[in-house]
């Protein structure tokens, strides 16, 4: 009874390792589902060039003469995203713009991105700078909702529509196969107010979290011929 036995552990042990072998490597092919978020960054203007800004619209408070830029496009992470794409200072947005008793000037550069950024269906109107007057303690929010109205936020706060735009979605995950159709497209470069075709839209599919086909089909290649060697050895045995 040992050899058979023996058999059966060795067919067994042989088979799981060359399914094991083949399961990783698919999964080693796989590719990523999720290219990023579609959503609007927010940033601030120093020296000439744009940084991430260290708080949101609704809790920072610039000063009179600070520029503020807000850019809509897919983006993994803050350390990935596109800045605006406007370079304008604030005396040539601002500059023929009064200040009033009580009150600050901010310029604002609004970028509303490529096709290949835009959900499906919508085109990005062409870029916009404003100049907005709000009180001395007005928040970046505020200067935004002065002129380019409407605005759309989240129950979590967080801003999903300048001007409008875009009319659905916040912050959506985008699937990798859609931004590897935009990029072959030749969509990624286009600006709002060029012409192209629209820009494939679509959301990264919800991940079932089930077992993959490749796992579920080893895993009964291995039941049944781990139940031909059980099969083999009972025969043996009688």
């Amino acid at each position: 009874m040992t050899a058979p036995r023996a058999v059966l552990a060795g067919v067994v042990t042989a088979v799981l390792a060359t399914v094991f072998t083949a399961v990783l490597s698919t999964v080693g092919a796989a590719p990523a589902h999720a290219a990023g978020y579609r959503y609007w960054s927010f940033w601030e203007r120093d020296g000439g060039q744009w940084t991430y800004a260290t708080q949101g619209p609704g809790t920072l408070r610039p000063e009179d003469g600070d520029v503020l830029g807000f850019r809509f496009a897919v983006s993994e992470d803050s350390a990935e995203a596109d800045e605006p794409r406007g370079a304008g200072g604030f005396e040539e947005i601002c500059g023929g713009t009064e200040a009033g008793e009580g009150d600050k000037r901010i310029a604002l550069s609004i970028d509303f991105g490529t096709r290949a950024d835009a959900p499906e269906g919508e085109k990005p109107p062409p870029g916009r700078t404003e100049c907005a007057r709000v009180p001395e303690d007005g928040t970046a929010a505020e200067a935004l909702a002065a002129v380019l109205k409407p605005l759309r936020y989240n129950s979590d706060s967080l801003l999903c529509a300048i001007a409008g735009y875009p009319r659905t979605g916040c912050g959506e995950q985008v699937s990798d196969s859609a931004a590897r159709t935009a990029g072959a497209s030749g969509e990624s470069g286009e600006s709002g107010d060029s012409e192209g075709s629209a820009a494939p839209g679509g959301t990264a599919p919800e991940d079932g979290g089930g077992p993959s086909a490749g796992l579920i089909g080893g895993g009964a290649v291995v039941a049944v011929l781990a139940a031909a060697a059980v099969w083999q050895a009972r025969r043996r045995r009688s």
